[in-house]
């Protein structure tokens, strides 16, 4: 049976199975549409470019919830020895959490080795999501022993650097 004799034969049968396909690709198709609101005009939109409406919240420093930025001079009691020093040999202590203490004013061991509880609780609570690690993490003896340059009692207390 050629093609042509099929068509003949069951033309009818195919032209209905074609509409009843597209009917129902059209249903399935308009039930799946999700509800569109249409604005006539925004309120926004007075020709003066880009809304500003958040800017200030945009542009404003992130800082961890409940935590009040203290000025750096306030944030770290002993001043830096000149140079600094590379904090990620502390354990626990990675690139991000260094480069936020940098910001801070945290550029050396010696800095990190004199801190007493209040100044744990004050660089902690700029830490954000890294609270906590300071104490968890013992950074203070660490820097104690790194500051030192006793890297022996270092490596016997929290294993070698690098």
């Amino acid at each position: 049976m050629s093609a042509a004799e099929i068509v003949d034969q069951y033309g009818l049968y195919i032209a209905i199975g074609f509409v009843v396909g597209f009917v129902l690709v059209w249903l399935i198709g308009r039930a799946n549409r999700k509800t569109s609101v249409k604005i006539s005009k925004d309120v926004l939109d007075d020709g003066e470019g880009p809304a500003a409406r958040n800017q200030a919240l945009i542009d404003a420093p992130m800082k961890s919830a409940g935590a009040e930025e203290l000025p750096k001079a306030e944030a770290v009691k002993v001043a830096s020895s000149g140079g600094a020093d590379d904090l990620t040999q502390i354990k626990g202590l990675g690139p991000k959490l260094a480069a936020l203490l940098g910001e801070i004013g945290v550029t050396d061991f010696a800095q990190i080795a004199a801190w007493d509880d209040a100044d744990i609780e004050r660089i902690d609570a700029q830490l954000g999501r890294f609270q906590g690690r300071i104490t968890r993490d013992n950074w203070v003896e660490q820097a104690k022993h790194l500051s030192q340059g006793d890297a022996d009692s270092f490596a016997g207390k929290f294993g070698n650097n690098g």
